[in-house]
């Protein structure tokens, strides 16, 4: 290729890549379901985006590399905190039972629906066994299931990953060099330890050297950004040349050092790091979609779609019976869980490696590797995305659409407008410092928050699950200035503060901005003085006439999603909503 048609290829891969994925947005579909196509399509038209030829033979050391990143990415968002008990349980069994079964199903499968040999149907099934984060996430945001199925699926996809990945090395090199499946023997297994041994050192090197570049030189969040991305890399590459393959346990064991051990406080929003991941995987899926051909998918088109009828109807919800069996979980949490095994970037990436690999060797078969894959990846796709939502409505594990809210604070008005907020259907949690004022949520039968909760919450790494907005209304104003600060991007939704009085000195408070609810009038003593001196909260419906000297605080739609007034956002109320006001209460003559 000349230097022109590498400098178009390069481009028209980035453009196609970020194109599709803002389309898939705009869309509201996950982004694989327009990257995969738009990859075929650009390489069955074009021969200038090929990775073969733009990158030649560097192509699968630099999708290794690019995927130890993405799992990387995916295990900073894997906190061991949240892994307990039985969802531990439910995970570990998902794992073994999922790689058992699933490479078991399709290695005595393949060879009789798609005419390969044994040894490449062994391939295809460990190839198959992986899911991945960066395809079950995207899903499971737009369904929005309960928060404990959440945490499995994620768990699962993520750490099914490297070994998936490190079972696939292993029965690679089986059949490289020996020509047979051998994986059984005691051998492979002591393998498959020393590959698991090399991945953690790595893991455990890549993060004391992150302890060092972030702790100890204090590095700010460019300069902190690039020295994860080169520790992640360095060490990936580092663990693949000792072992193939092993990077990717690098990779993710770096990640969750990072995320759990106290003392590293990573942002739980890393704009840098999450655009870079996403980039990479646009550019990976197109790549590797561009070298199928058309000519490739025929033969094999009517066998895989029928593998792929018996992976989702027989194989997967098997799994996940079998692994959620005296779980605690309910009938329709199983069942969702079963319905919901999409394969991605790491099963495309190893059936690309090792197909290429094994076709250069002259293995019969092989070449119908990648095809198969990439079929499975685009109908499980395809049919999870479009499925998903609805399954997890008639099962019915799917998170209730309303606002559940963290109000922070315990005096008494404080207390008072949360018992009201619940009287309006809403799904309240309340947190309080103090004993006297838990003891006060606890009296008015409101649920109280676990005494760490703020200490989580403001913790740059923390993510609060199931709250969609917080409100702070405590009695100290730069308490609620800076939490409103350090919460900013651990919460689903907005979070907003009461406003302090006008002629507050606080250290913090009237600097920062923010959203302050009630708007500049009700500020927060205004709020404690009015309460104290009879006035009440009200719920009433919205088409109500509202009474003389009653202020809108909140407005309930009728959905049960709140939203609350603000100085910059008068709230308009629709029929069938409900409305929260603040008033004094008429005493009886």
């Amino acid at each position: 290729m000349t230097d022109d048609d590498i400098l178009l290829g390069l481009a028209l891969t980035v453009v196609l890549a970020t194109g599709s994925q803002v389309l898939a947005s705009k869309l509201r579909v996950p982004a694989l379901i327009i990257l995969l196509p738009v990859g075929f399509a650009a390489g069955a038209l074009t021969d200038v985006i090929h990775p073969d030829k733009l990158m030649g033979e560097n192509f699968s050391p630099l999708v290794s590399l690019a995927v130890a990143v993405i799992l990387y990415d995916a295990g900073l968002g894997l906190n061991l905190r949240n892994l307990t008990g039985r969802t531990r349980w439910i995970v570990g069994r998902l794992l073994v039972f999922g790689v058992l079964v699933t490479f078991v199903g399709v290695g005595l499968l393949a060879p009789v629906m798609l005419d390969m040999p044994l040894r490449v149907g062994a391939m295809l099934g460990m190839i198959l066994v992986v899911s991945g984060p960066t395809v079950v996430g995207p899903l499971l945001d737009f369904v929005k299931p309960s928060d404990k199925v959440r945490r499995i699926l994620i768990w699962e996809g993520t750490l099914t990953d490297p070994i998936g990945g490190i079972l696939g090395a292993l029965v690679f090199h089986a059949i490289a060099s020996t020509h047979q499946v051998d994986i059984g023997r005691g051998y492979q297994l002591g393998q498959f330890g020393i590959s698991l041994v090399v991945g953690l050192i790595g893991g455990l090197v890549g993060a004391a050297v992150l302890w060092w570049t972030l702790r100890t030189l204090r590095l700010g969040e460019t300069l902190g950004t690039l020295a994860q991305l080169a520790t992640v890399i360095g060490v990936s590459a580092g663990c693949d040349i000792v072992r193939d393959d092993t990077g990717l346990i690098a990779a993710i064991v770096t990640g969750l050092a990072v995320t759990n051990i106290r003392g590293f406080d990573m942002p739980a929003r890393r704009p840098f790091f999450e655009t870079l991941v996403q980039l990479i995987i646009g550019l990976l899926f197109v790549s590797i979609s561009s070298t199928v051909t058309p000519s490739s998918l025929v033969p094999v088109l009517l066998p895989a779609l029928a593998l792929i009828a018996i992976l989702v109807l027989v194989v997967r919800p098997l799994v996940a019976f079998a692994a959620t069996a005296r779980s605690g979980l309910t009938r329709g949490e199983r069942a969702f869980i079963g319905w919901m095994a999409p394969r991605g970037i790491v099963a495309a990436a190893t059936a690309s490696a090792f197909s290429a690999s094994l076709v250069a060797r002259g293995v019969d078969g092989a070449a119908k590797i990648l095809p198969v894959t990439f079929l499975v990846i685009v109908a499980t796709v395809l049919l999870y995305a479009l499925t998903a939502a609805p399954v997890a409505r008639r099962l019915g594990v799917v998170k209730p659409s309303g606002t559940r809210i963290l109000l922070v604070g315990g005096e008494p008005w404080v207390v008072d407008m949360g018992r009201a907020l619940r009287s309006a259907g809403l799904d309240v949690l309340m947190w309080a410092g103090l004993d006297d004022e838990r003891n006060r949520i606890k009296d008015a039968g409101i649920q109280l928050a676990r005494g760490d909760l703020l200490a989580t919450a403001t913790n740059p790494g923390a993510r609060l699950e199931g709250v969609t907005a917080v409100f702070l209304a405590t009695d100290d104003d730069d308490f609620n200035a800076l939490a409103s600060v350090m919460m900013q991007g651990n919460v689903e939704g907005p979070v907003y503060q009461v406003g302090p009085p006008h002629e507050s000195h606080g250290v913090v408070a009237p600097y920062t901005g923010g959203a302050i609810l009630f708007g500049g009038s009700l500020v927060r003593h205004v709020l404690a003085a009015r309460y104290e001196a009879g006035a009440r909260f009200l719920v009433q419906p919205a088409s109500a006439p509202r009474p003389p000297d009653h202020d809108t605080l909140f407005v309930v739609r009728a959905n049960h999603r709140l939203e609350p007034v603000t100085e910059n956002q008068p709230i308009a109320p629709l029929e069938g909503d409900s409305v929260v006001l603040l008033g004094t209460v008429p005493h009886p003559q």
